[in-house]
């Protein structure tokens, strides 16, 4: 892991105010190819005390979105523009690992197949997403619209 990567690992690993803190994902591994997070099942159910589908979602799209940002480059911002997920078994306790693999790597836009799966190695979701790259605002200003 490069000295950017560990740096990026480890400061989206302390902030526990945005939503992938608040549900306790940890990136473990992350590269511009391949990026692996774990999250706990207890505090993301559905009332049924299963794991909830929008937090697998919620897992898979911050794996790929940190793995589009890091093959974007330093000067690039990344937004999701579309994700699919099938969920193919419940999960009850423990932790869920996904990992995140670049199957599309472009100038403009990446695309990840995401796999989360249980403690025991089995497939829980898979997941696709797919951002869009866009040119960082210089001097981290914002965009204005004109009329």
């Amino acid at each position: 892991m490069s000295e950017r990567e560990q740096q990026i690992r480890d400061t989206f690993n302390s902030q526990d105010t945005h939503l992938a803190g608040r549900m306790g994902i940890k990136i473990l591994e992350a590269s511009p190819e391949r990026v692996v997070g774990t999250m706990p099942v207890e505090g993301n159910t559905q009332p049924y005390g299963l794991l909830h589908g929008g937090a697998s979602c919620v897992l898979a799209e911050s794996l790929g979105s940190l793995g589009s940002a890091l093959q974007a480059g330093p000067d690039r911002v990344t937004v999701g523009i579309e994700i699919n997920a099938t969920h193919h078994r419940a999960a009850r306790s423990g932790l869920v690992t996904g990992v995140a693999t670049l199957i599309h790597g472009g100038r403009t836009m990446s695309t990840f197949d995401i796999v989360i799966t249980d403690e025991d190695g089995r497939r829980v979701c898979t997941a696709r997403l797919s951002c869009l790259h866009r040119d960082a605002v210089p001097g981290g200003g914002t965009l204005t619209r004109q009329p």
